[in-house]
């Protein structure tokens, strides 16, 4: 017994497939054609129909990698990446401490100096004016950097004398002493001194992300967060509470942070174990910063900043030796890599420590990918995870940190897949805003936003057919399934994201006026758009 779905269906299984009824049958797809067909087929097992009228069927998205937990934090604390002056910034933390009893902790996400004209970045100082009786730590919107004032450096024991830690920088003035900023490594030192959340606090910021994101319309995500909030098992506690123990459905695929591997393991579960709805994937390793910070490690200085090349988290002799725990481990890796050195180094420890028979690692954000690095990697069981909206954050910026003789491999999703490496989509939220309909936008247009329609790089721009591929077949790619999601053909999971727009049939510009009309897990509507 099943379900008949009726509508206009892009099946993606290639650029101009299309039906019109899909018969569903324990959650997995039977056949996809016209109506009659599918009536005359399956007429005495047809238990239920749904008709979404005019709207359009696609598979199901899945963001392929974000923070599900920070981006729950991000939607309860005052967000700043909208801010675009150093003084809007300090009006609105103003108006935060106001609010804020004397002796609380005062947070903020998403500050990015490169949308002020003066790309201000606060001292400790102006923050102690702004808040002299609370501890304050201001998230940067590429979350490997902090801002902190001189209470919240106090609170962690960081003065002079503290040394930086492997990986990570404390920036000082001229007489040694901290400024406040705290870059990639640096920025966990005031993990001692923050707050815990409870378990309750937990449980909600994790609600709040999930419902959220099943709006937006997605059907699932990869996440890595298993490392923060306490450690392995009481995050991993916090999503079989959310996920596993409620009526809420959402394709959950962890990635485990190297730190807390052995935590898992001594929990008793290992990669690729599904549990409910969530699976447990790739070992996830940081191998470098970001270029907003310019801790990405690139394998010529930056453009803007001659004296430094980035900061490599891990030297390439441990970053190889981590890759071997993984594959002890029987697990794929999962490498933040954002400069060219830094995927040097990640690729080199792949090919070293190569994955076992069946399994695919993945690169995470390959924001700048020379020739002879795709070269490689195309020889390698590996996809790359972009962030599409990337470019809508980082342009103009970003030219003036690289330089234009390295442009032309940054941010070059279209020659990643023409050179035939395989290509996810993801928002790394709570860095961007996690709506599939956005990343697929900026993947087509390069444009950067209402106000500039420039197109940054446009012979970079993908297809409409590969922008929704990012987020469809790609995301399968990455954990292994796209032999069961990501395209609705017979024997994938009957996992549907339904748009008000065939995004086929209308200019780009219009896909930002489409909406979610309804998500579906596994033949359930999990969402349905208000009328």
């Amino acid at each position: 017994m099943g379900t008949l779905w009726i509508g206009h269906i892009r099946t993606m299984q290639d650029e101009n497939d299309t039906a019109e009824a899909i018969f569903v049958e324990n959650g997995i797809i039977q056949m996809t054609g016209t109506e009659k067909e599918i009536r005359h087929r399956y007429n005495s097992e047809i238990v239920d129909v749904i008709n979404v009228g005019k709207n359009t069927i696609y598979p199901g998205f899945v963001d392929s990698h974000l923070h599900i937990l920070a981006y729950g934090l991000k939607l309860t604390r005052l967000d700043l990446s909208h801010v675009k002056s150093s003084e809007q910034m300090k009006d609105r933390l103003l108006e935060r401490v106001h609010e804020t009893p004397p002796g609380k902790w005062v947070f903020a996400e998403g500050w990015n100096e490169n949308n002020f004209i003066d790309r201000k970045i606060f001292h400790r100082r102006e923050l102690d004016t702004i808040a002299p009786h609370n501890p304050m730590m201001l998230t940067r919107i590429c979350r490997h950097a902090v801002l902190a004032n001189s209470l919240a450096l106090a609170a962690a024991g960081i003065d002079e004398n503290t040394l930086d830690p492997p990986g990570g920088v404390i920036v000082r003035d001229e007489k040694g002493v901290p400024t406040g900023l705290l870059l990639d490594q640096a920025q966990f030192l005031l993990d001692c001194a923050v707050p815990e959340l409870s378990d309750d606090e937990l449980d909600r910021i994790c609600e709040i992300a999930l419902d959220h994101l099943i709006s937006l319309g997605c059907v699932g995500g990869h996440s890595e967060d298993l490392n923060s909030y306490g450690g392995f098992k009481r995050t991993f506690d916090t999503y079989q509470r959310v996920l596993n123990q409620t009526n809420r459905r959402f394709r959950l695929n962890l990635l485990v942070h190297h730190g807390v591997i052995d935590d898992m393991h001594e929990e008793g579960y290992h990669a690729g174990e599904e549990i409910g709805d969530i699976q447990f994937g790739a070992m996830k390793i940081f191998s470098d910063g970001a270029f907003g910070g310019r801790t990405a490690l690139l394998r010529q200085p930056y453009n803007d900043a001659p004296e430094t090349n980035g900061v490599a988290i891990h030297q390439p002799d441990d970053l190889k030796a981590l890759v071997a725990k993984a594959r002890n481990f029987n697990m794929p890796v999962a490498i933040h890599a954002i400069g060219d050195l830094a995927t040097d180094y990640a690729v080199s420890a792949i090919e070293a420590y190569p994955p076992p028979s069946g399994l695919r690692d993945r690169l995470i954000h390959g924001q700048l990918v020379p020739v002879d690095l795709r070269h490689r990697i195309k020889q390698l069981p590996a996809i790359i995870d972009i962030q599409p909206l990337f470019v809508t954050s980082d342009f103009p910026w970003v030219m003036e940190r690289l330089g234009e003789s390295r442009m032309w491999d940054a941010y070059a999703w279209k020659t990643l897949i023409e050179d035939g490496l395989i290509c996810a989509g993801g928002s790394d939220a709570p860095i961007e805003y996690a709506s599939p309909l956005l990343g697929i936008h900026a993947a087509v247009t390069r444009v950067t936003g209402y106000n500039d329609q420039t197109a940054y790089y446009p012979g970079q721009k993908l297809s409409v057919f590969q922008a929704i591929e990012l987020y469809t077949m790609g995301s399968a790619h990455a954990i292994g399934k796209e032999n069961a999601t990501g395209k609705i053909a017979p024997g994938y999971q009957a996992d549907f994201t339904v748009l008000t727009k065939d995004l086929f049939a209308i200019q780009p510009e219009a896909f930002l006026s489409a909406r979610v009309f309804m998500t579906v897990v596994d033949n359930q509507i999990v969402y349905k758009k208000d009328v």
